[in-house]
């Protein structure tokens, strides 16, 4: 029996984790950071990023809880979707900032050779891990949006799955799921992107409709998470 929950665990964290990467806010942050990408596999790379760090944070937090047997506290789960609310207006001004200051041969970066310090158009930051490299920002992105789903996500396999091996087994994969799908989606997104990525005029339209929907959307999302303290405070 145990086998078979692992097996069917696994299974279905792994679609859902897909399902889960096509969320609004996801969706919208991730595209704050491929816009302006002139390839597909480039956008992919920068989905997969996002995954890796929305998975690592996911189960990390998770398996904590799990070992703990304990449920993430209500205002901690708040603070973690208002960082998510603030990330997207961030990622939403920088669209919109890259979109201004870029060039005609893309957006510049700040460059240092020694004491020199110059703007031009370079990679983004990034890490590597082995023979791996991984953007930066998309990575932290993908973790504060582990974040913020930890605690959800742990009370769910807490009340339907009845062994550690299934629980942090249906985790791992509920984030290998939500990596493929958001990799896949940013390659979808970077074709279309590439093809026009010659044309600087609608690469900068585009990048500023995406901010504006970012900020948008952020501005939704924290708003309730602001108001509701406030009004609790003014009703003591």
């Amino acid at each position: 029996m145990p086998a078979f929950e692992v097996l069917t665990g696994s299974a279905l964290g792994t679609l859902l984790g897909m399902r889960h990467a096509l969320e609004p806010d996801h969706l919208t942050a991730v595209s704050t950071l491929v816009t302006g990408e002139r390839s597909s596999v480039r956008a992919a790379m920068l989905g997969a990023s996002w995954g890796v760090g929305h998975t690592l944070s996911l189960v990390v937090v998770g398996a904590v809880l799990l070992v703990l047997r304990a449920e993430m506290p209500a205002a901690v789960a708040d603070l973690f979707e208002l960082f998510v609310a603030v990330m997207l207006v961030a990622l939403g001004i920088r669209a919109i900032a890259l979109a201004v200051r870029q060039g005609p041969i893309g957006p510049t970066h700040t460059h240092h050779h020694g004491h020199v310090v110059h703007k031009h158009a370079g990679a983004t930051p990034h890490v590597h891990v082995g023979q791996w490299t991984l953007a930066r920002r998309p990575l932290l992105v993908g973790a504060v949006h582990g974040l913020a789903g930890s605690g959800a996500l742990t009370a769910l396999v807490l009340a339907t799955l009845t062994s550690t091996a299934a629980r942090i087994t249906y985790m791992t994969l509920f984030g290998f799921g939500s990596t493929l799908g958001m990799a896949l989606l940013s390659g979808l997104v970077g074709w279309p992107l590439a093809r026009i990525g010659a044309n600087r005029t609608m690469t900068r339209a585009l990048s500023v409709a995406v901010g504006c929907v970012s900020i948008g959307l952020g501005l939704f999302w924290g708003y309730p998470l602001v108001v509701r303290p406030i009004s609790h405070l003014l009703s003591n």
